[in-house]
């Protein structure tokens, strides 16, 4: 028994135990990103076959504030390494800071959030307009789906970093969200240039 404790975990640089196998957590994120990447190429792909469709893509009138929005991508790929950070404090016992670098990015991406409903309530044309519209709300939509998922994911960071501290899969749950993020902020940078800079 003890030597199978013994393959388990041992004591890192830290003094705090750490597995010595793939964390299954991590694995099973990175599983379910890919499929996540597969459902974004579906959309990708979908746009691009009704764009290259269109006479005129998109149709005349339809504006949109792409300096406000490249404003608030910068906001949400700043997020990206300030999650990093907070992970890398975590790993090594500094729970103050990774507590302060997780608030600052769901502070960040709340931002984003706060900036896509605004959008929605402010833009020309609805879903029902014409095809760009359906596209924009239903591509943009999803992905603010996952914002949320996210910081609802950073909540749960917060509230775990308030309880029990060092346990062996604390750091594998710290990992995995940020995989989650960063895939994230990755996917707007394709949504963001399909929506406004080639339209």
């Amino acid at each position: 028994m003890t030597d199978a404790a013994a393959a388990l975990e041992h004591p890192g640089a830290s003094g705090r135990p750490h597995a010595e196998r793939p964390q299954l957590l991590a694995v099973g994120v990175m599983i379910w990103l890919g499929s996540e990447f597969m459902f974004f190429s579906g959309l990708f792909a979908a746009f691009f076959t009704i764009r290259a469709a269109a006479p005129v893509w998109p149709l005349p009138g339809t504006k949109l504030d792409t300096y406000q929005a490249l404003a608030f991508t910068f906001v949400l790929l700043a997020s990206s390494p300030t999650m990093q950070f907070g992970v890398w404090a975590q790993e090594r016992g500094e729970y103050k800071k990774a507590r302060a670098w997780i608030i600052t990015s769901f502070i960040l991406g709340a931002a984003f959030v706060a900036n896509q409903a605004y959008e929605w309530k402010t833009l020309p044309g609805r879903p029902h307009t014409n095809a760009y519209w359906s596209l924009f709300y239903i591509m943009s939509g999803l992905h603010g789906l996952h914002v949320i998922l996210g910081l609802v994911a950073m909540i749960a960071l917060l509230g775990r970093l308030a309880g029990k501290k060092g346990d062996p899969g604390e750091t594998a749950v710290f990992q995995a969200v940020s995989y989650y993020w960063h895939f994230v902020d990755i996917m707007w940078i394709g949504l963001f240039s399909c929506l406004f800079l080639l339209s």
